[in-house]
């Protein structure tokens, strides 16, 4: 029961990381050039490609988390990419007053963001994922070399060499 609400959970939590990304991926996706003039904006060097990468990570992370795929890759290249995404978007220390509160509370939500990813890059997706789906998938089915007999019956206690061994 507690395995269950465990692998419950995770996915909730990997629903929830995801949903925090992917819409304003999708919305960069379908406006690439102006994200691209907002990066230009912070003075960064090729923003049409740093724009083209960003709306990839930003589209093709979330799913991956969604699906639990490669969670320690993808968990640690979204942590890395909010938290740099975080420095460059949301300066707040060039600002005073009401637009550094709100640029700091943008940057400080980003980099707990990044803390949710680092988290998951540590736990994993759970089993109610892909990765899950593979490693139970593959722990159903017997080992190569292993005769087939000693495949379809259950192991034995052995209580015979625990008494050797007390005497």
């Amino acid at each position: 029961m507690i395995a269950r609400a465990q692998d419950g959970l995770l996915l909730t939590s990997r629903l929830l990381l995801a949903a925090a990304l992917l819409p304003t991926g999708i919305a960069r996706a379908l406006n690439v050039s102006g994200f691209a003039l907002t990066l230009a904006g912070t003075g960064l060097p090729s923003p049409n490609v740093l724009a083209t990468a960003a709306v990839i990570v930003q589209v093709f992370g979330p799913l991956a988390i969604i699906l639990g795929v490669l969670p320690r890759l993808t968990g640690l290249a979204l942590a890395g990419f909010v938290a740099t995404m975080a420095f460059l978007l949301h300066p707040f220390w060039h600002f005073v007053g009401a637009p550094s509160v709100a640029e700091r509370t943008l940057f400080l939500a980003d980099l707990g963001l990044a803390g949710g990813f680092l988290i998951y890059a540590l736990m994993g997706p759970g089993a109610w994922s892909w990765q899950g789906w593979r490693i139970g998938r593959a722990s159903a089915k017997p080992a190569k070399n292993a005769p087939k007999a000693a495949a379809r019956t259950p192991a034995r206690p052995k209580r015979a060499s625990a008494a050797r061994a007390a005497a």
